[in-house]
C-alpha cells in the first residue's frame, strides 16, 4: 500500500474527528455537512470515504481505539475505582457514537467489529477490575464479560437525557461493584 501524504492524511484524520462530532449531535449528520464542517470539498471526502458508511466506521473504530487505550493511562493518573468509573464515563461517551453508526450501518458489519474489538474491550476492562481487586477496592467476584453486560445499557439510552441517566446508572454500577 503506497503511504498517502501529509496532507492527505490531514484531511482524512480532519474529516474522522468531524464525523465523530457530528455523530455525537446528531445521528442524521450527512457528508455534506461533515465535509463543510471539516473545510474540505466533497470529492476530497469521498476520496477517503466512498460511501457514509465507510466514514461512520471509521470514526467507530477511532472512538473503540481511545476507549481502549484509556483503560492504561486512567490506571497511570487515577485510583483504581476512579479510574474504571472514568473509563465508563468515556464508555458512556462512545455509546452515543456506536448509537449512530447503529442506526447506518448493516448489521453484519456491526457484529464484525464487534467481533473485532470484543477481546480488546475486555483486556482493558480487567486491567481495571484487577488494579481495583488488588487495591481493595472492587469486589472480587467482578468478571469483565458480565461487566460489559452490565453496563450494555449505554447503547440503549434515548437520546434526552442520556448524559444524566448514564451517569446515575454508572454509579449503580460502581456500587455493585464495590468491595466495601
Amino acid at each position: 500500500m503506497t503511504p498517502r501524504r501529509a496532507d492527505a492524511e490531514q484531511n482524512r484524520a480532519r474529516l474522522v474527528e468531524v464525523a465523530r462530532t457530528a455523530l455525537a449531535e446528531s445521528s442524521d449528520a450527512t457528508m455534506q455537512s461533515i465535509a463543510k464542517r471539516a473545510g474540505v470539498g466533497q470529492g476530497t471526502l469521498y476520496r477517503h470515504f466512498p460511501t457514509r458508511e465507510a466514514l461512520l466506521l471509521a470514526a467507530y473504530r477511532d472512538d473503540v481505539e481511545e476507549v481502549i487505550a484509556a483503560a492504561g493511562a486512567l490506571l497511570a493518573e487515577h485510583p483504581p475505582a476512579a479510574a474504571l468509573r472514568l473509563w465508563f464515563d468515556r464508555l458512556a461517551s462512545y455509546g452515543r457514537i456506536k448509537h449512530g453508526v447503529a442506526e447506518a450501518v448493516q448489521a453484519a458489519t456491526r457484529a464484525e467489529l464487534s467481533g473485532e474489538y470484543y477481546d480488546r474491550v475486555i483486556a482493558a476492562i480487567g486491567l481495571l477490575l484487577d488494579a481495583g481487586k488488588q487495591a481493595g477496592e472492587v469486589r472480587a467476584d467482578a468478571d469483565p464479560d458480565e461487566v460489559l453486560l452490565l453496563v450494555g445499557f449505554l447503547w440503549r439510552l434515548a437520546d434526552a437525557g442520556w448524559e444524566e441517566r448514564s451517569r446515575r446508572m454508572l454509579d449503580v454500577v460502581m456500587s455493585g461493584l464495590s468491595a466495601r
